[in-house]
């Protein structure tokens, strides 16, 4: 399960709605690839397409899709959003990181 904090579904449905996404029945699709300076880093876009491996999770009123491989990476993580002054954008609060970068876009277990 990845749960989804207030202000980034904010965030999420605003910037669905921007691109043309229906944010009733279009997805966030959330993964894992190779990369950044910890070795893993987590990729965040929007999806009108669910394939048939991908896990199927709803919090706080965002549909995410979740390939089947990164779904074992992403365990119990939230995602939330920050616009403060050491940046802005999505952050995922990952409990199954060992180490994460300074800029908390790449992770590793």
């Amino acid at each position: 399960m990845i749960k989804v904090s207030e202000k980034a579904k904010k965030k999420v449905f605003e910037l669905m709605e921007e691109d043309g996404y229906n944010t009733a029945i279009d997805f966030v699709r959330v993964s894992v690839k190779s990369g950044g300076c910890s070795g893993l880093s987590y990729d965040l876009k929007f999806d009108k397409q669910q394939q048939d491996d991908d896990k199927v999770f709803e919090d706080n009123g965002v549909k995410i899709i979740v390939d089947k491989k990164s779904f074992l990476y992403l365990i119990g993580t939230t995602l939330e959003y920050s616009g403060g002054l050491n940046g802005t954008g999505f952050v995922f609060n990952n409990p199954n990181a060992n180490r994460t970068c300074g800029c908390g876009e790449s992770f590793s277990l």
